[in-house]
């Protein structure tokens, strides 16, 4: 199992607890991203902003890993008003193409932080050397 960073996520505050993305047997593993900050959300309260940041990190840690976004193959998608569905869908449609993922969106009672509104996480496959 190897442990992956990158450069453009910042790294968990309490590393001992839990990684960001991990590579295991040519599969990789995200952690839940989301759009958190020390100084609060990127993009306040609104939806479409936190997606389109939570996505970016998505991106960011699968290409660590070595992959693309096309090598996604599962996303859980959690939200903390179902109403913001079309929103979050939007920001999704621009972080993929062709084929997306299998996909999960369900609503929760909240999340790490009170300001939170969306948080993704991803599961997908490495490239094969052709």
């Amino acid at each position: 199992m190897t442990r992956v960073a990158a450069a453009a996520v910042a790294e968990p505050p309490c590393p001992d607890m839990f990684s960001n993305a991990r590579i295991v047997n040519g599969q990789f593993f995200l952690s839940g991203m989301h759009a958190g900050t020390p100084d609060g959300p990127v993009g306040g309260t609104d939806p479409f902003a936190q997606a389109t940041e939570a996505f970016r990190r998505v991106q960011a840690l699968t290409e660590a890993c070595g992959a693309t976004v096309d090598d996604i193959v599962v996303l859980r998608i959690y939200l903390t008003n179902i109403g913001d569905k079309a929103a979050v869908g939007r920001a999704r449609g621009a972080a993929f193409s062709g084929d997306f993922p299998c996909s999960t969106l369900v609503e929760v009672s909240g999340l790490v932080e009170p300001d939170l509104v969306v948080e993704i996480e991803a599961h997908g496959f490495l490239p094969t050397a052709a």
